[in-house]
Order: structure tokens, then sequence, then C-alpha cells
């Protein structure tokens, strides 16, 4: 039906283009009284777009003037003017879309309309990037035409102190990486001060290169980690019977048919790898094995798990994470790689023992595994900004998949200038040795014409590998990957000279601009060379971007192999076996028009496969998101110093109502009651007298009796303190350290419910619907949990000292960067706190006088 929508009207892009494109006439004829303008004059704008605001005018009603003066603003500070396709694509962020511009056509500069207009309504802009270079040096670029019209320009960078921090997030704009602003987010849910919360409201994100962060990176959820306490002996041992193990075949993948024809699936050796899933099953004799080596008589029993566990990660590691591709060993350290941009994921670690796993696998010093204190996903993180937008030049291939989880559709953005670029079809290979052979043959008869070359690999091992090679034939090339991506800029900067031949991973692809000297942009501009195809044809995509900007010459060809993982793996048996039965010749390139159908099938396979793990995740996640949302109220109510009497008086009728219901029936005889049971129930959590039951008592009559019992023996508690005031601080510093404590190990609880919930598939249940209503049950009973032991604390309390609000768990990382962990409230004396009146004498509370040092 689309299609012929399309045909009739034009596609999606080209409707909503007919609406924008008057506006951006409209600005651009703004031009000369801009420029008519003196730059007092320009400044003033800003005041004025502030007060038309006040005055009830929206945003749409001031968009004109304010993107003219941003233009016009830009042209002054940077000496760049933006582009009418420039402007388009600002209008598109504004509306919360997805602009999706080819590389080199300045998206940079797009984001400045839409962030000044945005940050004049006061509620802050967040524009978001994928690294802290980005970052830096946007905010300073870019920032420039802000800070010209009177705008505040932050940028929070890794390293950043808790105070830093918060004075960039309350400039009007903030250049912040998507990392950074997760963990921000989940530190401030784990602050134990308000003072101590860094971000103001998520009101706007621009995400510059939006798919790498809401796509690429929304497979690993955020993971702010502490140490557990589990020894690492385990990993060791394990990692040395892997290496002992003999890795087998099966006959065929085990299906319901196999079963329905009682078909038996022979399988060799101890462990089988599915390298297709990324699983390793033991065999028969593989399980006999184990338990030898462990002295133990049954691998599946329940106490054997951690065992069963700790030799799948180990085979794991040994079969399937591979060095210089999944991963680097520098200075004694695993340090995982990034499959989509090729950079080192500083501070980053698997989950789930697998990192332990493969730093016994090298032999490096085995780190504790983490317990997780807070965790959330860049699905649900991002869609709590009221307006977001994203930019980027491979957006269109993921659609479907921003319209059904971020609600934002994707238009495409005509080029100021036409693509000159020529993308020439594959070259296939039989063998990976004949491929790199005519890889390195290409690029030596390239760069004697003095082109310059780009080739582009998937993992550092073959960038090393055709570094090598290159070497061999005594032609001069610089290396950009992972282990040296310190010179990026630099080696980036000279990748379109004459003559330069750059190998890089996919790092090299993400906001990176190459630019062409004279001899190139006469003689074919800069060939790209794809040594391998990717998993996602938007990396691709990325790699040919790098070439044919503004209207640049250039070129771009992939070499491809039959032997790729991606063809080997996910290309289509019978095409494999009609192409290797082809009788090439050695060194012999394949044509056939089947191919090039074969390799856009397979990566359409792996994109809906990663598709498909992503929403997975996502409606796990949102049954954990809705409860996160529960609690993290419940904290910003202790933190905002509400008055927290009211709640604890409630907690404290739940408990009695609980405690009776629990052990007294209402249509029995009171005699028939199990106050036995009731006692035991109550007294340890509210310590009044042991409860007795006369024989007119009902039971509303017992509960009525028992909470004013409860509520005069918290009065007398409270009278002990010497101000109320103290005894409300009392009550928010034991309900905060509560919380925080019940919800850490329900995170831990969920995490280990959704790992084994899989099972009962085999019990015709659905995994999700039964993960929902067990996620339910057990967060019922932590709230249940937190009512109970916040209130027996405080009745058991000893009135002898001040209490202290102090983290539930030390910070020890996150699984993405490592950062500073944020410090309780400095004080002056040791017996001053936040909420007492300040020594100086002022009256005010120390925490808003001399203790905001």
């Amino acid at each position: 039906m689309s299609t012929i929508v399309d045909k009739l009207f034009g596609t999606h892009s080209e409707r909503e283009l007919k609406l924008i494109n008057p506006m951006v006439d409209k600005i651009v004829a703004l031009r000369p009284q801009m420029q008519a303008m003196s730059d007092e004059e320009l400044r003033d704008q800003t005041v004025k777009f502030r007060k038309r605001l006040a005055d009830g005018e929206t945003l749409d009603d001031i968009l004109i003037e304010a993107f003219a003066t941003v233009r016009e603003a830009a042209r002054r500070v940077l000496h760049m003017e933006h582009y009418p396709v420039q402007l388009v694509g600002g209008i598109v962020l504004h509306q919360g879309r997805i602009a999706e511009m080819k590389t080199g056509e300045g998206k940079t500069l797009v984001s400045t309309c839409p962030a000044y207009l945005n940050a004049l309504a006061g509620h802050g802009v967040h524009i978001v990037t994928v690294n802290d270079y980005l970052a830096k040096r946007d905010a300073e670029w870019m920032g420039a035409v802000h800070e010209f019209l009177g705008l505040k320009v932050g940028c929070v960078l890794c390293g950043m102190t808790s105070e830093e921090r918060k004075e960039q997030y309350a400039c009007d704009i903030t250049y912040v990486t998507n990392n950074e602003l997760g963990f921000d987010y989940l530190r401030d849910n784990m602050a134990i001060y308000k003072e101590q919360q860094v971000i103001r409201e998520l009101d706007f994100a621009i995400i510059d290169e939006v798919d790498s962060v809401l796509i690429d990176e929304a497979r690993t959820p955020l993971i702010i980690s502490g140490q557990s306490g589990k020894s690492t002996k385990l990993y060791e041992l394990c990692d040395l019977l892997a290496k002992q193990l003999k890795r087998g075949e099966a006959s065929g993948e085990f299906t319901k048919m196999n079963a329905i024809m009682n078909e038996d699936i022979v399988e060799t050796g101890d462990f089988i790898v599915n390298e297709k899933e990324k699983i390793v099953n033991l065999t028969e004799e593989g399980v006999a094995k184990v338990e030898q080596f462990f002295h133990i008589d049954n691998l599946a029993d329940a106490e054997n798990l951690e065992i069963q566990h700790c030799i799948i990660l180990a085979l794991r590691a040994n079969n399937l994470m591979f060095k210089d591709q999944d991963y680097v060993v520098k200075d004694d350290e695993v340090l995982i790689v990034d499959e989509f941009t090729g950079r080192i994921m500083q501070g980053r670690r698997y989950s789930d023992g697998l990192h332990q796993a493969i730093e016994a696998k090298e032999h490096v010093k085995v780190k504790r595994e983490s317990k997780t204190l807070a965790t959330i996903t860049f699905q649900n993180f991002f869609n709590k900004f009221n307006k977001k937008a994203g930019m980027t030049g491979t957006a269109l291939t993921e659609e479907k998949e921003f319209r059904n989880t971020y609600g934002m559709d994707v238009i495409e953005i005509p080029t100021n200038l036409p693509v000159a670029r020529i993308d020439y079809e594959d070259a296939v290979y039989k063998t990976q040795r004949e491929k790199f052979k005519a890889v390195v043959d290409e690029i030596e008869e390239t760069h004697a014409s003095g082109q310059p070359v780009l080739v582009g690999t998937i993992t550092i091992e073959t960038s090393e590998m055709l570094s090598t090679m290159l070497r061999r034939r005594g032609i001069p090339h610089t290396v950009l990957n992972a282990k040296f991506h310190e010179k990026e800029a630099e080696i980036v900067a000279g990748a379109g000279q004459k003559g330069a031949v750059t190998i890089a991973t996919n790092m090299a692809g993400r906001g990176t601009d190459i630019k062409l000297d004279e001899f190139s942009r006469q003689n074919g501009g800069l060939k790209i060379i794809g040594t391998e195809r990717h998993e996602a044809r938007r990396i691709d995509n990325q790699l040919r971007g790098r070439s044919g900007r503004q209207g640049d010459p250039g070129s771009s060809r992939f070499f491809i192999s039959l032997e790729d993982d991606l063809m080997r793996l996910f290309g289509s048996d019978r095409l494999m076996g009609i192409f290797t039965s082809l009788g090439v010749e050695d060194g012999e390139e394949i044509h056939h028009k089947m191919l090039s159908d074969a390799i856009r099938k397979a990566q359409e396979r792996i994109e809906n496969n990663n598709y498909g793990i992503r929403e997975n995740l996502l409606k796990y996640d949102q049954v954990n998101n809705e409860q996160r949302e529960v609690i993290y109220a419940e904290r910003n109510q202790v933190l905002e110093g509400n008055n927290m009497r009211e709640t604890i008086m409630k907690m404290i009728n739940d408990i009695v109502e609980h405690a009776v219901d629990m052990t007294c029936n209402e249509d029995a005889p009171n005699d028939q009651w199990d106050v036995t049971a009731l006692n035991e129930l109550l007294l340890p959590i509210i310590p009044l007298k042991p409860v007795s039951i006369s024989s007119g008592d009902r039971k509303n009559t017992l509960i009525h009796r028992l909470k004013e019992e409860a509520v005069k023996l918290y009065e007398d508690k409270e009278s002990q303190f010497p101000a109320a005031e103290q005894a409300r601080e009392a009550e928010r510093i034991i309900l905060l350290k509560v919380i925080d404590n019940k919800w850490m190990n329900h995170i831990d609880d969920m995490e280990q419910l959704r790992q084994n919930i899989g099972v009962v598939a085999y019990g015709q249940k659905d995994p999700l619907v039964e993960y929902k209503v067990q996620a339910f049950d057990m967060f019922e009973q932590m709230e249940a949990g937190i009512e109970e032991e916040t209130v027996r604390i405080l009745y058991h309390l000893q009135v002898e000292r001040k209490l202290e609000r102090e983290p539930a768990a030390k910070v020890t990382g996150t699984n993405r960067d490592e950062s500073a962990v944020r410090q309780p409230v400095k004080k002056a004396a040791a017996k001053v706190y936040p909420n007492d009146p300040c020594p100086c004498g002022s009256g005010k509370k120390y925490k808003n006088c001399h203790g905001r040092a």
C-alpha cells in the first residue's frame, strides 16, 4: 500500500519537505534584514525572543526569526552560513524527528538552530555526542555561536567533579556523551542529598549519530556496579579445563521434528560451538570430564550451577571471543572494542562473569565480579526526555525501530550538491587469501597514481595483517585502529592527501572529516576499499560516506570472500554450494548476479535478528522501568526534604493491618485466632506489649486498638529527639537507606529471574508474561520489606547521636566508563549536619550557608 501512496504523492520524506520548504524560504528571505543589524542588535534578539515567549508566544511562532538570527551569527562568528538544506535539517530536529543527512553535509552546524530556539524556553538543551573528543570540539566550535547570542554553553567530560558537572548542566545548552549523561542520571538517583544531583530536567535532547546511540548501543544496558564477595579462583580453574576439552561437531540442529521422528543428533568431542547464535554446549563426554575434574557426581544438580555457568563462560571466552577483534589486552587489562566503531570502550566490562572468563583466558589479573547497584537501557533513558531528535548519515534502514521504540520518524534531507561518488559492485573471491591479495594489488595500483585510499576493516587483526602485507611491498601507510586511536585526528586529517594510504577500523567512520587536497580532487578523489561487509548495512554506508562529501569526487568498492563470517554463517547454504562449485581459478573474481542479493539478504537477516534482541531487551526492561519510576519517585520525596511522618504513619498502619489479617479470621470466633503468630509477626517490628484478646474483641476493634498503641509508642520515640526536625531527618535518613538497600538487592533478583525465566517455555508458558507476573510479586514483596524494615529500625532507634546519611553501597565502576564516585556532603565540623542551623549565626540551614563547600 505504501508503495502506491509513494508513487502518487511522493515518499514520506518528500511529502514532509514540501511542508518545510516554505518555512526555509522565509528564513532565507530575512538574510538582508539580519545582515543590516549590528552585533549588539543581533545579540538583543535573544532578549526579545525570551520576552515574546514569556508573553505567551510559542517556539513555533518565533522559529523563522530565531533560525535567521542563528544563521547570521554563524556567518559572523564561524564564517559559515547555513545552506537551505541545513535549515531544513534544523526544522526537522526541532519537530522531534531524525534528520538523515549524508556525511559531509555539516550536521554539526545543523544542530545550532534548533538548540538555540529550544534553549530560549529556559529548560536546557542536551546535545548528545558519541565521545568526549566530539563533545569538547563541538562545544568550543558551535558553542561560540550561542555565546555570541548571549546563551551559556556547557560541556560535560569524563573525570569532572560533581560540582563541575552541575555547573555545566545548568547552562542553556550542554554538550555531553550518551554514556556520561546516562550515568549521571543513575548517579543522581543514588544521591543521598538533593545538592549532589547534577542534571536539571530532561527536556530536549539532540542526539548526534543517533543510530549509533539508540540502535548500536541499545543492546547493552548502562550499569553502575559495586563489588560482590565472590571468589575469582573458579574462573581460573574453568579456563584450565576449557583449554583441555576438545571441540566437536553435531550432525544437525535439534528441532521439534527430530523429537517427533525420534531422530538422534550425533555429537562428537566435548563441546559444540554454534557460531551463528554465539552459544556453546557441553556434550555427554564433556559433562563427564567436567564432573571428573571437579570431583562431583552430577553437574546438573542445583549446588553445581555455578560450576556449570563458569565452564560455559570459559568455553565461550576461548572459542567465541577473539583478541584484537572483540577486545584488546593493554597494561595487564582486558579492554572491550566496540564492534561498530572499533573504539576501545574504556571502563566497560562484559557482565555475568564473561569478562572474568576472558581475563582468566589471557592470564591477566581476574577482577572480582560486580554487583549491579543501578541500571537502565538507553531506550528507556532517552524516552524520559519531553522531546528528542537525532541526526545521522544512516538511519533509513532502521526507520521501523526508530518509530516503534522511540516514536521518531526519519526524514531524508537532500544533499546541498549532488553526490559525485561512484559505488562499484562488490568484488567477490573464493577464499580470504585471494581476497586480501586482490585488496593489496588494488591499493598498490591506486597508490602508484597518487590517488588517496582509505581501507576499511572490521577487526584490528585484519588491519594489522594488511599493514604487514603493505610493508612487504614497500607501500607507506598509516593504521588507525583501537590500539592507536589517540592519534586519530592527526591520521584522519592526512587521509585525503596525495598518495595517502590509510587503513582504518570502523572508528574512522564517525565524527571525522577527511578533506581532499587539490591533486586528489583532480584525480578521482578518495577511494574507499572495504575488506569485508559488516553485519549492518549502515556501517558499510558510513564507510562509503567518508568519500564524496559536498560534491567531491570519489569511489567505493567492497572486497569479500565466500569464507567471510557474513557469507559463511548467514549466506544461503545452497547458494554457497553453487558458488564454491563454479570451478573458479585461483585469484579470479567471481561474477554472479545472485551474489549481491545473497549479501543483502544475509545482512537483512542479521539486522532483523539484532532488532529482535533489542526489542526483547526493551520488553523485559519495561517492567524494570515501571518499578524504577516508583522507587526513584519515593527517593526524590526524601531528597526534596519532604515531611515523611505521614508516610511512616501509613506504614505503621499497613503493618498492623497485615499482621491481623494474616492471623485473625473475621468469620471465626476470636478464641480461635492465632495470637501467638500475631505476636511473632508484629512485635519484632513494633515492640508493643504482647497482644492478648478479650472475649468482646472484634477484628476491627483489635486493629484500631493496636494502631493507637503503635502510634502512642512512636510518639514516645519522637519525644526523645531534642527537636521535631531531627526526628523528621531521622525518618528521611532511614527510609532512604532502606529503599536503596532493598532496591539494589531487588535489581539483582530481577536479573536472576530474567536469566532463568526461559525454562518456563518448556511448560508451554510465555516467558515474558511469566516474568511480568513474578516481577510484580517480587516488587510487592520488596515494598512490604521496605515498610517493615523502616518501621522496625525507627522503633528500635537509640537517640544518643545524630544520624548521618551515607551511601547504601560503594560504587566501584560502570560497565561503560569508570567515573569518580560522588562523595557525601563535606562538613566543616564533626557535629554539624546539613539540616542543622549554620554555626555562623545566619539563621540559615548549614547546607544552604557555609555547608555549600
